[in-house]
């Protein structure tokens, strides 16, 4: 079983700049491919970025590509999001998940879920 646990979320202004960390239990954590999902008000959580158990491979939503960088450390047990050139519409609670199967883009193929961290931007 696999615990994880975000921070770094926060209110920052537009064009900003936030760093998301998931740090995971468990020393099964370099096996898993991870994930970054995000919910807005009233919205159906949607894929944000994923990264294999190497870090080799990494996939992301096309509305966050060459903004946000998505990395891991094995040796920390812990997945980053930097998240740069922040929009309002950004502004999401995002958690990160750990894949079991299937396509990364879908929440039905992750089945440990961290309780996510809010990220609020302000135009």
């Amino acid at each position: 079983q696999v615990q994880l646990v975000e921070s770094g979320g926060g209110l920052v202004q537009a064009g900003g700049s936030l760093r998301l960390s998931c740090a995971a239990s468990g020393r099964t954590f370099s096996t898993y491919a991870m994930g970054w999902f995000r919910q807005a008000p009233g919205k159906e959580r949607g894929f944000v970025a994923a990264i294999n158990w190497s870090g080799a491979y990494t996939y992301y939503a096309d509305s966050v590509k060459g903004r946000f960088t998505i990395s891991r450390d094995n040796a920390k047990n812990t997945v980053y999001l930097q998240m740069n050139s922040l929009k309002p519409e950004d502004t999401a609670v995002y958690s990160c998940a750990a894949h079991k199967s299937g396509s990364y883009y879908y929440t039905t193929s992750y089945d440990y879920w961290g309780q996510g961290t809010q990220v609020t931007v302000s135009s």
